[in-house]
């Protein structure tokens, strides 16, 4: 996968982005966050971001070896999006998705590839910059794979935000120009390497821009850069 760069591509990003904000805001009128992320740097990680921490320096907060994963499982298959038309169920899968990798069983370019499959095919509000984002990066990828490190996640919730809510209730018909819709995910992501079998543990939580068209199935819209309640 390129490197981001300030080439005319990454211009082309960055006007991609403040499409897709400009239409999520046309809904999320009171979603915290919204206005950076209209104007975020593309440098600038987002509260969803995936761990950045070395495999030798797992969280402070540990997990039972019940509750993580077993360097020996199988290793993880690369995400599929689920065929659905609800938002909440396939912003829930897509969390997973993007907290979830193996190091063990792809590579860090098929994992983007395989993500890019879960955006809209509509490229005027597919923000494929804030999935990559969540994606640790090449770097850390060879250092993360060197130490055979993986991460299994789980959704335990997900929901339309409150601001979300009142915004679509004050003007329903606001929705119908590009069916994109906000859903906020919590889960949990569970860390292991090699040589650490109970791994460690910590709370996710991230909100997501979800395009469900009545005429096809849900795909990601992008991600948010803050979490909305």
């Amino acid at each position: 996968m390129p490197a981001h760069s300030s080439n005319p591509g990454g211009a082309s990003r960055v006007r991609r982005r403040a499409l897709l904000g400009t239409t999520v805001l046309a809904v999320l009128v009171a979603l915290a966050g919204l206005a950076a992320y209209l104007t975020r740097d593309s440098k600038k990680p987002s509260n969803s971001t995936a761990p950045q921490a070395s495999p030798a320096a797992p969280s402070s907060s540990a997990a039972s070896p019940s509750a993580s994963p077993s360097p020996s499982a199988h290793p993880h298959t690369l995400p599929v999006p689920p065929d659905t038309h609800d938002p909440v169920v396939f912003g829930k899968a897509a969390a997973v998705a993007l907290w979830a990798y193996d190091t063990r069983a792809y590579s860090r370019a098929e994992l983007l590839a395989a993500l890019h499959g879960w955006l809209t095919t509509e490229s005027r509000y597919a923000d494929s910059a804030s999935v990559d984002a969540v994606v640790p990066s090449a770097v850390l990828w060879k250092e993360m794979a060197a130490n055979g490190q993986f991460a299994t996640a789980a959704a335990n919730e997900g929901h339309f935000p409150d601001s979300f809510t009142q915004a679509l209730q004050a003007d329903p018909g606001t929705i119908t120009q590009a069916y994109v819709y906000a859903v906020t995910v919590s889960g949990k992501q569970s860390i292991a390497w090699n040589g650490s079998p109970a791994g460690g543990a910590e709370s996710r939580a991230t909100t997501l821009a979800i395009q469900c068209r009545p005429s096809r199935s849900c795909a990601l819209a992008g991600v948010m850069p803050s979490v909305a309640p």
